[in-house]
């Protein structure tokens, strides 16, 4: 097995997805595949969906994980979109003992974050750049010069008197049945909240809604870059397997 390639998993809120990744390159070689997100959330039926991931790929190599939380030293701090019996769990040790392979595990918006500034939208950008994946909730991925402040969470930032995610993220667009011009002007609202607080030179806009980037663009007005994810919602395995890599490479 080449060592570029490695298998890069997204644990989302409604679904776990992955593909192996060339890590030189930053592509996907193999279509992603997904199952859904098993409810509850729980450690155990996680782990044992991500094994089923890894035996459809017939995997056997290292494997980098984006995951909806806060993560430090391989210690899951919250819970966003996934059940609350994770915080303070060991999720390397959870997945390795599970799965039989050396696990590397980061935030996920943070993963996206490193595919679209090592490989895609922010690739060479200098200044202050943030991913802002839109699904179930809203992660970020801040960087400043190309670095990444890991564990950021602005998509919980307390806005209207309730979290942002539950304000501007697609699945408050879906659960109030919001137009796109309604859902976007929130997300402008946002975005300028955000820029008051951080001056962002860069916005990266990712999740499964920047497919549609070119509908909503027009009612951004913040004034900062915005450009769509170039990896859209596969952004989040890329830079799991990315990240796997580097942790290899420098022994963390």
């Amino acid at each position: 097995m080449k060592e570029n390639l490695i298998l890069g998993v997204d644990v989302g809120g409604s679904g776990i997805k992955g593909g192996i990744v060339d890590t030189d390159t930053g592509m996907l070689l193999t279509e992603r595949y997904k199952f859904a997100t098993p409810k509850p959330a729980t450690p155990a039926a996680v782990a044992e969906t991500i094994k089923q991931l890894i035996d459809y790929f017939s995997w056997d190599g290292p494997v980098g994980c984006g995951f909806p939380s806060i993560i430090r030293k391989g210690v899951t701090i919250t819970a966003a979109n996934i059940d609350k019996s994770w915080i303070g769990e060991d999720i390397t040790l959870r997945f390795e003992q599970t799965c039989g392979l050396p696990f590397y595990v980061l935030n996920d918006a943070d993963a996206a974050g490193l595919a679209e500034v090592t490989f895609g939208a922010g690739k060479g950008r200098k200044g202050t750049v943030m991913m802002i994946t839109i699904g179930s909730g809203i992660g970020t991925g801040l960087f400043l010069d190309g670095k990444l402040l890991p564990n950021s969470e602005f998509g919980h930032l307390f806005f209207h008197n309730m979290l942002a995610e539950h304000y501007a993220s697609s699945s408050a667009k879906d659960r109030e049945g919001l137009d796109m011009e309604t859902w976007a002007k929130r997300l402008n609202e946002y975005l300028h909240h955000l820029d008051r607080l951080l001056s962002v030179d860069l916005y990266i806009i990712g999740g499964g809604i920047s497919r549609m980037f070119d509908e909503f663009r027009g009612f951004l007005d913040v004034d900062a870059a915005i450009v769509p994810a170039t990896f859209q919602n596969n952004a989040g395995t890329i830079g799991a397997a990315y990240y796997a890599r580097l942790c290899r490479e420098t022994g963390e």
